[in-house]
């Protein structure tokens, strides 16, 4: 099926950053031209006039199914939040987690997200309601040792099952996890890195969310994580660490070594006060892929890529007393391009080019918030004044999930009200 894209800004995120003014045609899965004026017909003709048509968002760190519990676990120290968090992850069934995924989806689509990795268990039930909402998840089955664990049998040979039962989806990328340092020793983790690599998948992890964690793992084992993880193997270029806040010199020059991503978390970090601000400049400085997530509705209570793009740049430029650190172009390869590099996919995704996913998001032009609206200012609108409200239409991989506002793939009102259901039994059982 041939769509055409008509007369947008077309902020395209190539090589050279190139903002044109034109049509963009997608036939099937991909984009076969940008720019310029398209005279042919389409099947689907869509109207963007004045538009901003940029790529779709690529949110690298969420656990998209625990968005039927905003609110639960608000306004509580970092160890109450851990504590309440897992009795109700222990507790939950496949109903709920289906509400969560799909509310989660519907919510990362409205505001201009396409593809996001996630960090969970039952990655199998996720992986449908993935496939009904009809954006993109990586979607990493979350490992850790087995005396810390509610899954049944080993969490790494379950990830490797959920793998090879999942691979061939079209939007679903199966992949495999890490819970973090202080529940996963070296067995888990060495298990988990080489089935990455042996598979060619991303492998997230959270890594030095908190000064606590650090500390703890110093003590036992002599090395702060990241030391810790190069000297066991673990350190790869697979990986995506989310967070990554609490960190050395040291530490960033052996994730730059390894060709490793980050996930940058900023607000996740400041609602639950774990301190520390991760180190952007120097991971750009020395070879570090820097891209951004949102972590999950508990701890962010949004899964906004606009929102979680501009309180990044600003939380750098704050911490150091410097406004010229993380400018807007920066800040939207961190979105984009950057995110699709975290996941191994750069050249199928994160830019509007010949050949690559039509993962492309529509923003009113019209919108006040984003006017004066000019190619030398446009970037800097994205980044620092647009907001989820100013998604149109999102199409991923060449499917129009959000149509003029209206989301086309799922029943929006059950799953809105089996959400309200979800919470009220997720907070008796815990």
């Amino acid at each position: 099926m041939l769509k055409v894209i008509r007369d947008g800004w077309i902020v395209t995120q190539n090589e050279k950053r190139e903002i044109v003014r034109g049509d963009v045609v997608i036939d099937g899965d991909n984009i076969v031209s940008v720019g310029g004026k398209y005279n042919g017909s389409a099947d689907v003709e869509i109207d963007a006039k004045g538009d901003i048509v940029m790529p779709g968002m690529i949110n690298t760190h969420t656990h998209v199914a625990m968005s039927v519990m905003k609110g639960v676990v608000d306004d509580l120290t970092f160890q109450g939040f851990l504590d309440k968090v897992f009795e109700i992850d222990s507790d939950r069934t496949d109903e709920d987690l289906t509400v969560g995924t799909k509310l989660g989806c519907m919510e990362m689509m409205r505001g201009g997200t396409t593809t996001f990795v996630d960090l969970y268990y039952s990655e199998d039930v996720i992986a449908k309601a993935v496939e009904e909402a009809g954006i993109r998840g990586v979607l990493c089955w979350c490992t850790l040792d087995e005396q810390f664990t509610t899954q049944n049998g080993n969490p790494v040979d379950n990830a490797k099952h959920f793998v090879s039962t999942h691979q061939g989806m079209r939007k679903v990328i199966p992949s495999i996890g890490l819970q973090g340092v202080y529940v996963c020793g070296e067995e888990t983790c060495i298990r988990a890195s080489e089935f990455a690599k042996e598979k060619d998948i991303p492998l997230n992890i959270h890594v030095s969310e908190t000064r606590g964690e650090v500390n703890n793992l110093k003590k036992d084992k002599g090395l702060r994580p990241v030391e810790w993880l190069n000297k066991i193997g673990a350190l790869d270029s697979h990986m995506v660490a989310a967070h990554s806040a609490w960190l050395t010199m040291n530490e960033v020059r052996l994730m730059g070594e390894a060709g490793m991503s980050v996930a940058l978390c900023p607000v996740s970090n400041m609602k639950l006060a774990t301190g520390g601000v991760a180190p952007v400049p120097e991971f750009v400085a020395n070879g570090v892929n820097v891209s951004i997530g949102t972590d999950s509705n508990t701890s962010n209570n949004s899964l906004d890529m606009f929102s979680e793009m501009k309180v990044c740049g600003l939380l750098q430029k704050s911490s150091r007393w410097d406004p010229t650190v993380t400018p807007a172009q920066q800040l939207l390869d961190f979105a984009t391009i950057n995110g699709a590099k975290a996941i191994g996919m750069q050249d199928k995704l994160g830019s509007i080019e010949v050949g690559k996913y039509a993962d492309i998001v529509i923003l009113d032009g019209k919108a006040p918030n984003l006017r004066p609206l000019l190619p030398e200012n446009m970037v800097a609108n994205i980044a620092y004044s647009a907001s989820s409200l100013n998604v149109k239409t999102v199409l991923c991989q060449g499917d129009v999930v959000v149509d003029d506002r209206r989301i086309t793939t799922l029943d929006v009102d059950s799953v809105l009200d089996a959400s309200e259901d979800a919470w009220r039994f997720l907070c008796q059982r815990s």
